[in-house]
């Protein structure tokens, strides 16, 4: 196996343009609620994306043992160290969301939806004794240092090795 599997190369590209959203929608989020601007409809839409971002990472995760994965390029430690990074993503994939559940569940946020009452929803500094959302807050800077590295290591790989390592994450041709 030299490539991912279709369903792979798909999951994976499709988890990036929903991280992706999902980021620059908590972003605006995070602004609406400092100027106690915030909707139902901005948190539904996050908590959507986040969603999907857990599905798709359990899929993600399911199609790798079923599919497999093409084998490593090599065996240095750069290899190794790029290994962990994937791993590490994955936990983060699978806790981001889960920490955002979490702090809809512990905070007035999650009373709000239940009721559909926006003026219920935290205003600014409503999020200050939610450790969960703290912890949320976290694993984002952490995930988006994770995804630059990776993305270096790719570049590296295309421009300076020219191993063709990106080929692998692209559809497969008939």
């Amino acid at each position: 196996m030299t490539q991912y599997s279709n369903r792979m190369v798909l999951v994976h590209w499709l988890t990036l343009a929903l991280l992706v959203a999902a980021w620059f929608l908590g972003d605006s989020l995070a602004e609406a609620t400092d100027e106690s601007r915030a909707t139902l409809a901005a948190y539904m839409i996050h908590g959507g994306a986040g969603g999907a971002v857990l599905l798709l990472t359990v899929m993600r995760l399911f199609f790798r043992r079923k599919d497999g994965v093409p084998a490593a390029m090599g065996n240095t430690p750069m290899d190794k160290v790029a290994k962990g990074i994937q791993h590490f993503m994955y936990l983060i994939l699978f806790l981001l969301p889960v920490s955002g559940i979490v702090t809809v569940m512990t905070s007035d946020a999650g009373k709000a939806l239940l009721s559909g009452d926006a003026g219920l929803l935290p205003k600014d500094g409503g999020y200050d004794e939610v450790f969960s959302h703290e912890v949320h807050e976290i694993m984002v800077t952490v995930l988006i240092v994770l995804v630059l590295v990776h993305v270096l290591g790719a570049l590296k790989h295309q421009f300076v090795m020219k191993d063709g390592l990106m080929d692998r994450m692209l559809p497969r041709r008939k």
